[in-house]
């Protein structure tokens, strides 16, 4: 017996060929696709508002660095998921634009910490700010208990997503 949405067996599809079991999974595999186009041209729109230099992928870091203060660069590239030289690479740009600088680390003089310049924290706060602003307005019509249940649903996903990639 083939229950629907289980993906036990290949349920019915139409003259497109699409599998009408998972349709609300198509739906969200087509809007997430969306969403992420947007994301990426968002980024590097914001990346560009903090320095004129700055590197799309480079926003990321302040927005890890400013959410949890100074941080090792080898915790860095694990939670981004990218290589030590990929890191360094990246650090060492946003150290030239005077957006992060090292400090000694104090639990292991061998190591450093990376964190956020005043110039990097006042530059960052400002893009986020005009961003969250953004937002509000894009969300005007919204009930403010959408807006948090969306946030919530985006939580549960991202948890999900690190727990099991």
């Amino acid at each position: 017996m083939h229950v629907s949405g289980t993906g036990s067996e290949p349920g019915p599809t139409g003259e497109s060929g699409v599998d009408h079991d998972f349709q609300e999974f198509l739906a969200l595999e087509r809007e997430l696709a969306v969403f992420l186009r947007r994301a990426r041209a968002n980024s590097g729109e914001m990346a560009r508002e903090v320095h004129p230099e700055l590197e799309p992928a480079a926003y990321g870091l302040l927005v890890r660095l400013e959410e949890c203060g100074a941080q090792r660069a080898t915790d860095l590239a694990v939670y981004f998921g990218v290589g030590k030289a990929t890191m360094s690479r990246q650090l060492r740009a946003l150290e030239e634009l005077g957006l992060v600088d090292r400090e000694p680390d104090p639990a292991d003089g061998r190591a450093s910490l990376i964190r956020l310049t005043d110039e990097g924290t006042s530059r960052f706060r400002a893009v986020r700010k005009a961003r969250r602003d953004r937002y509000v307005q894009k969300l005007a019509d919204w009930d403010r208990a959408e807006v948090a249940e969306l946030a919530r649903l985006l939580h549960q996903l991202n948890t999900r997503a690190e727990e099991n990639p």
